[in-house]
């Protein structure tokens, strides 16, 4: 934690303390290279989930955890693409974040506030879950030494330390830490528990389809209709919820703030190239969850996340659980970073700023960071006093920032989309996606609720779209002026010279 401290508060040695502006400690200047942008993005991937979650899916239903492999790889495919359109887009008129190109797309300020605010609704579960499971690492891999209340609170300092002093260039140095304990350490138990435990892949798997084969097809062990659980974990489940997660993760705020990072388009593009090789480690936590069912069996309910960790702790000395350990701490530190860093800038540049007092120069930077403190304050009360309030809302996060999908990615490429339509869908898709979780039909017909709820809301943006253009003329459905060149986001690969050097620098700071 030391280390964690100090390496994030290093990042920002040379570069004023953050004192750049809101572009330099939100997007690291957009100066972040291939290395730190890989280490950056990829962090997202390995949160306590990977610990926790990954694992304990294996360990009580088995094959449908795959999306999470699934919906990555292909995220970071269509990451290829869509990164670097929304770099040059946001470089080309100086905005850092989601909230701000929906405000710039649209011209309408009260319409970023109006996302930035819905986007921490979706983002505050995460952050809250982080805090937990750092707690619940920490807890067990001090055999109980460290109460979890102690360990939440431990997150909660750390993180906010580092992030309001250095931004996203401290969540980028952290990550490499994190990084090579990730690597090393599941690199490692990939081979000790098999080779431990069973003598080796071939007596595990052995095993595993002898004694457990509703663990290796879809639906898993009870995911189907009739075995309760999580409903229908099969084939229709598993496309969808990949095809809906590849799609969200692209214009997820955190993904987005790595692009914006970027020192150019290219980097974004060597990065998507690279990632997916990085997803290899995701099997380890999937696998070892299924291993822990014939090591310590009969883990219920919230237990079944600690499927790896009891593995660990069983077979460990007490120097290696805790490098486990740490690894797995630093695994939601990171990403709990990013979030609380994407939330203070949305409020700093689309909510706040609409304050004149707070508008403008270094008043932005510091209600950015005193936002930062908010929400990571929110979520760790809301830890200790109502840790189910949140937990709840988690359950729609992913599905509800979908909706955003049409009002930033369509609107962006179609000019023909309007206020009216972009809001009309987005109200529809939040409000089936909250109806249809929250009534436990999730998923419904099969289908992952989310996607459901996508489909309508992408007909509702288009229904009501192309009845304004009918009333009032495709070009000026909005009354807006201004050209498509000013609107409508390019691919970068568009502006380069012939000798295939990187596009100009058009306007915007940073």
């Amino acid at each position: 934690m030391v280390a964690t401290v100090a390496l994030g508060l290093l990042a920002a040695r040379g570069r004023g303390g953050g004192g750049g502006g809101l572009a330099e400690w939100s997007v690291g200047g957009r100066s972040l290279g291939t290395v730190f942008i890989w280490v950056l993005m990829a962090g997202e991937g390995y949160t306590s989930f990977s610990y926790l979650g990954a694992a304990g899916w294996g360990y009580n239903y088995g094959a449908p955890v795959l999306y999470v492999v699934a919906y990555m790889s292909c995220g970071y495919a269509l990451g290829y693409v869509v990164g670097p359109v929304l770099w040059d887009y946001a470089r080309r008129h100086g905005l850092v974040g989601i909230s701000d190109m929906v405000a710039h797309r649209y011209g309408r300020p009260w319409l970023g506030a109006a996302v930035a605010v819905l986007a921490t609704v979706f983002l505050l579960p995460y952050i809250q879950l982080q805090i937990t499971g750092m707690g619940v690492v920490v807890t067990t891999v001090t055999y109980g030494a460290v109460s979890p209340n102690g360990a939440y609170f431990l997150a909660f300092a750390v993180t906010t330390g580092f992030v309001v002093v250095s931004g996203l260039r401290g969540s980028a140095w952290v990550s490499v830490l994190k990084d090579v304990m990730v690597i090393g350490t599941l690199g490692f138990l990939a081979v000790y528990v098999p080779f431990h435990y069973f003598g080796g892949y071939g007596e595990l798997f052995d095993r595993l389809v002898a004694e457990k084969p509703t663990w290796l097809t879809l639906p898993g062990h009870g995911g189907g209709a009739s075995g309760g659980g999580r409903g229908e974990l099969g084939v229709g489940w598993f496309v969808s919820t990949s095809l809906l997660n590849a799609l969200t993760v692209v214009v997820f705020p955190t993904t987005v703030a790595g692009y914006l990072g970027a020192r150019s388009a290219d980097t974004l593009r060597r990065n998507a190239v690279l990632l997916p090789a990085y997803n290899v480690l995701l099997f380890v936590p999937m696998l070892l969850g299924m291993a822990a069912l014939f090591v310590v069996p009969g883990l219920t309910g919230a237990g079944s996340n600690l499927a790896l960790f009891e593995l660990v702790v069983d077979s460990l000395p007490a120097w290696a659980v805790g490098v486990i350990g740490v690894a797995a701490a630093l695994s939601s530190i990171v990403p709990m970073a990013v979030f609380m860093l994407v939330i203070g800038t949305m409020w700093g540049r689309s909510v706040l700023s609409l304050v004149p007092r707070w508008s403008a120069g270094e008043r932005q930077v510091l209600a950015s960071r005193v936002v930062v403190v908010a929400a990571g304050s929110i979520a760790l009360v809301m830890t200790y006093v109502a840790p189910n309030t949140l937990v709840r809302l988690s359950l729609v996060s992913y599905e509800g920032m979908a909706q955003l999908l049409p009002m930033l990615l369509l609107g962006l490429v179609w000019r023909g989309l309007t206020v009216a339509g972009a809001v009309s869908g987005l109200s529809v898709g939040v409000a089936v996606v909250c109806g249809l979780v929250f009534t436990g039909h999730d998923p419904v017909w099969g289908v992952n609720a989310g996607m459901v709820a996508l489909l309508l809301n992408l007909a509702v943006t288009l229904g009501v779209s192309w009845s304004a253009a009918g009333r009032r003329g495709a070009a000026g459905a909005d009354g807006d002026g201004r050209p498509d060149a000013e609107v409508l986001a390019r691919d970068p690969l568009e502006d380069r010279d012939p000798s295939g050097g990187p596009p100009p620098l058009v306007g915007g700071p940073g």
